[in-house]
């Protein structure tokens, strides 16, 4: 069962390249300035005409007017002016080639390992009007990077179209990301290829969830696993079978992307995560505002952003911050109101906004808005000096035999008050064993009912999906599975070996014709026998008569496919059983953080906040 409401573990924090920070905060702030006193470094007499030098003493003189206003050294604002200056010649350059020639100018976000030199921004020219699969391939050759995949304001872009169909204009900052060689593979196969390479991260983790998406509960409940979209207390949500699949979808695809988060390898949690970005744009907007999950993905895209090294993606991480902070404010309301009655408390969720806010902070501080990244972090460190917690009560509560895990989640519940966090853990657990008593019991419930109509001789599988679409009610899920048998009867491809003329007669006789074409079908055709086979029953076929056989049964028959049906089976529900192991286990898990990174985080912040004045340039 997958709860929408709370989803599972975030995400892991990383260390920040600190240096790339520092030296972006400084142009921001520097280009501002550049902006209001209307300096246009790429003209005189700050760049030469003829050969596009720098005026060196001009450059000079302007570093050391601003290196006071941000506090900083003459040589690290000359080197930043100059890095802006080389910047805006170059863009000139590319604007006037793109007049020209229709050669665009591309900025290429690479993978760190396959950076010649970490302060050169690595660019690439090109007619738009190609397909991606050829930019792919000259920056394979040129970076010696042999599988990659090319992501454009978090999307990404399909080898097989061009590039100009797809949103790339002049200037466009692209992601590099590296796949594994069996993705590459992926990408670029036939389906049966696929189905060769099923064994893949992003193919077996769709291709489970998709399996998870169609089940409706109609598969045998003792053996085959299946999702049902609940909130927090249980209650199974009815949502549009469409929505329903993508929500499980994207749901899937953002559990294997925090797995991979977990492990560090971002570039491919990345893809995962995007894919499921891509199948949250398919359900619906009421859905999405009233779950967090949604909210939650948006902040683990931008922090793998960050985990990349991608600190140029400053549009779709502002943006996605932005829909993460209204997601979370149509769902949680606008003082938490909804969470606090759901729940009865907000403690454990804000580790949510910390995250957030933290996020934003460092954002803003690349963007060179030092106001709006001390704001921010002030929220921050209000929310972190609430949330992290006394040793000695965490010792206490454990002492008592709860875990740590409760210990943590129950202070943090309570605003760090002893006694309530015991209480509330107690009464959590005794919540937590009522569900899982309820959800028995509605299993024992429907094993009885199935029970009930497999002695009527429908077969168990029919027998699930009938009590399925009747919400469990067995004489409802009869009466489904009796309009069924005597609607596929009448248009069983059987029913063309039946004479018209032999319908006829039995009509004559007085019997309907859907019972006299069944009765035709079960004896062979022979008229005598099938009117014979009517007043024996009193003109109505039971169940167990119309489950039966005709004499001359095809190779198509249903009984013929059963070995194939149930091999497929097996190998679905292996696939599903795996994909399974990436959901948490405790619906709680991803807030139960430590907060030793987050702390590590505050500090660099603070200590690149220091660096200069406290006002903005």
């Amino acid at each position: 069962m997958l709860r929408t409401f709370l989803p599972a573990e975030l995400f892991v924090v990383v260390s920040v390249n600190t240096e790339a920070m520092a030296e972006l905060n400084t142009e921001a702030k520097l280009k501002k300035q550049l902006k209001q006193e209307k300096i246009q470094l790429w003209n005189p007499p700050y760049t030469d005409d003829q050969d596009g030098e720098p005026g060196r003493q001009h450059m000079q003189e302007l570093a050391e007017r601003y290196a006071p206003l941000l506090g900083l050294p003459v040589e690290e604002v000359g080197g930043a002016l100059e890095a802006i200056r080389v910047q805006a010649v170059k863009r000139g350059k590319g604007n006037k080639t793109f007049r020209e020639s229709n050669v665009a100018t591309l900025e290429l976000l690479l993978p760190r390992d396959g950076k010649k030199d970490p302060k050169t921004k690595n660019h690439l020219e090109t007619r738009l009007d190609v397909l991606v699969q050829e930019v792919v391939d000259r920056i394979g050759d040129e970076y010696g990077l042999k599988y990659i995949k090319l992501i454009l304001n978090g999307k990404t872009l399909s080898v097989d179209q061009r590039l100009d169909e797809q949103g790339v204009k002049n200037h466009s900052k692209m992601m590099v990301l590296k796949v594994s060689d069996a993705e590459w593979k992926q990408q670029l196969s036939e389906e049966e290829e696929k189905k060769k390479n099923q064994d893949e991260s992003v193919q077996r983790t769709q291709k489970g969830f998709q399996i998870l998406s169609e089940r409706d509960g109609s598969e045998d409940p003792d053996s085959t696993p299946f999702l049902e979209i609940a909130d927090q207390r249980g209650n199974p949500l009815k949502i549009p079978h469409e929505e329903k699949k993508a929500l499980i979808l994207a749901m899937g695809f953002h559990e294997k992307g925090r797995s991979l988060m977990k492990k560090k390898q971002f570039d491919n949690a990345l893809c995962h995560l995007l894919q499921a970005d891509q199948q949250f744009s398919k359900c619906g907007s009421a859905l999405l505002s009233s779950v967090d999950n949604y909210a939650v993905l948006q902040l683990d895209i931008v922090w793998c952003y960050r985990a990349l090294e991608a600190l140029s993606c400053l549009d779709d991480g502002k943006s996605r911050l932005q829909r993460a902070e209204d997601c979370f404010l149509q769902c949680y309301g606008e003082q938490q109101q909804r969470l606090l009655m759901i729940k009865g408390n907000t403690g454990r969720e804000e580790v949510l906004f910390l995250r957030l806010y933290l996020l934003q902070s460092l954002l803003s501080y690349i963007e060179g808005n030092d106001a709006q990244a001390r704001h921010q972090l002030s929220k921050v460190e209000s929310l972190y000096s609430r949330l992290c917690l006394d040793s000695e009560k965490m010792a206490q509560l454990m002492t008592l035999g709860f875990t740590e895990r409760e210990a943590r989640l129950g202070l943090r519940a309570c605003q760090g008050d002893l006694q309530e966090a015991a209480i509330h853990i107690s009464n959590q657990r005794q919540e937590r064993e009522e569900l899982k008593q309820r959800e028995r019991r509605k299993r024992s419930r429907r094993m009885e009912a199935i029970s009930t109509l497999t002695e009527l001789g429908f077969s168990r599988r029919d027998a699930t999906r009938a009590l399925h679409h009747a919400d469990g009610d067995v004489d409802k899920a009869y009466g489904i599975l009796l309009d069924s048998s005597q609607a596929s009867l009448v248009t069983n491809n059987n029913t063309e070996g039946v004479s018209p003329d032999k319908v006829e007669q039995l009509l004559y006789l007085g019997f309907e014709r859907a019972v006299s074409e069944a009765a035709l079908r079960l004896t062979g055709g022979d008229v005598q026998s099938a009117t014979q086979l009517l007043l024996d029953n009193q003109g109505v076929l039971s169940p167990e008569l119309l489950s039966m056989s005709p004499p001359s049964t095809s190779s198509s028959s249903p009984s013929s496919e059963e070995p194939s049906t149930s091999s497929n089976s097996t190998a679905d529900d292996e696939l599903v059983n795996e994909v399974l192991e990436d959901i948490s286990r405790h619906e709680e898990d991803y807030l139960d953080l430590t907060l030793e990174e987050e702390s590590e985080l505050i500090a660099t912040m603070k200590t690149y906040l220091n660096r200069g004045p406290t006002h903005t340039v």
